[in-house]
């Protein structure tokens, strides 16, 4: 299952910084406005100790963890919807993206030129939110159109869907977001196929300076209050000093640096931790001589699905999934030894795949 995040915000806020630490490609950086023409496409290498726990015993040929696909658009500005700064275009690379990562600036740098000309992470966020509300405004009353002629034809469907996109125009109207609009499942289904850029759930990081890494600052603490009726993730991330860390090849030289700024671990594990959360994510594992892999699926997916995920054969045919617990398997060190000690499942079609479960899947097509 692939997972891909859009960065969002607009210019000379540090968002490429952000990109260029967090993932294997890099993306051009500059203190103008503007100056990129092209979105920024990488990965990132989700961390999860857990599969170099597993390899430890196995010793398996090759490990592959997951990896979350991020794109970074050129920052937006007033008037982006309608052609303004970078334009329109580059919305349209946010709209295949599973989440958005809103990256708003909360420092302070008189070389680096704000294009509001002050920090202000409220006003920011409001401007970079209604240019998405635009974009999606056009897109359902497009949408409410083209019910409108299905309606003359007589489809039966056409007026309940008016309806519920009129309740969603109205909402985008009053300068809300269509993710903090209450919609049922029949109602969502109305609007899948827009990929509403406000329906996306969201993951604010407030980019500070170093000093403000491990507590944040004053920006933070009013960015938090404006959204305190939201109940957004919002989390703090010092991109420069993140990106300073990501450039050093030892890791114990990176554990050393984050210690001296009060961190624990890097920014991009909160992120990729906010990302599954928000997302309603985990991840399970296959482990074997030829390699050991971290596989990623929706909460709450039964074992087949979790077998459609590896291949499509191996759902279609489907017998059963063995399965032992991480734990269990870290204690007793090797699949005959949890076999043994009755720590090896034999789990059917309508067993609920847990987070960190180890599964060999049986199947015949």
């Amino acid at each position: 299952m692939a997972l891909k995040c859009g960065i969002v915000g607009i210019a000379n806020i540090g968002k490429t910084t952000l990109f260029n630490c967090i993932s294997n490609t890099k993306g051009q950086t500059s203190n103008f406005a503007y100056t990129s023409n092209k979105s920024n496409i990488g990965q990132i290498t989700v961390p999860d100790k857990r599969l170099y726990e597993i390899d430890a015993i196995v010793k398996s040929a090759k490990i592959v963890p997951v990896t979350v696909e991020i794109v970074d658009i050129p920052g937006l500005t007033k008037g982006a919807s309608q052609g303004e700064g970078v334009g329109n275009k580059f919305l349209a690379d946010i709209q295949q993206t599973d989440a958005i990562i809103h990256v708003l600036r909360c420092f302070d740098d008189e070389n680096l030129a704000h294009v509001e000309g002050s920090v202000n992470p409220v006003r920011d966020r409001e401007i970079v939110d209604l240019e998405l509300q635009i974009r999606d405004l056009d897109l359902v009353d497009r949408k409410i159109a083209r019910m409108e002629k299905l309606v003359k034809t007589g489809d039966k469907d056409a007026k309940k869907n008016i309806d519920v996109l009129t309740k969603v125009k109205n909402h985008l109207e009053n300068f809300l977001s269509v993710r903090t609009l209450e919609l049922d499942e029949k109602e969502l289904k109305v609007i899948e196929d827009m990929y509403l850029l406000t329906a996306k759930p969201v993951i604010y990081v407030c980019n500070v300076d170093a000093a403000s890494a491990k507590s944040g600052n004053k920006y933070v603490d009013e960015l938090k209050a404006s959204l305190k009726d939201e109940h957004a993730e919002v989390l703090v991330i010092a991109g420069a000093l993140e990106a300073e860390i990501a450039e050093l090849e030892s890791m114990d030289d990176r554990k050393e640096f984050l210690e001296d700024a009060g961190l624990s671990e890097p920014g991009v594990n909160k992120l990729v931790r906010s990302a599954y959360d928000i997302l309603n994510l985990m991840s399970f594992f296959t482990a074997g001589p030829k390699e050991v892999r971290a596989w990623t699926i929706k909460k709450g997916m039964t074992a087949p699905q979790a077998a459609g995920v590896i291949h499509s054969d191996l759902e279609r045919g489907f017998i059963r999934a063995e399965v032992i617990k991480y734990k269990d398997f870290m204690a007793l060190k090797s699949e005959h030894a949890c076999r043994d000690a009755g720590k090896l499942f034999i789990e059917g079609k309508t067993y609920v795949v847990e987070d960190g479960d180890i599964l060999n899947i049986r199947f015949n097509v």
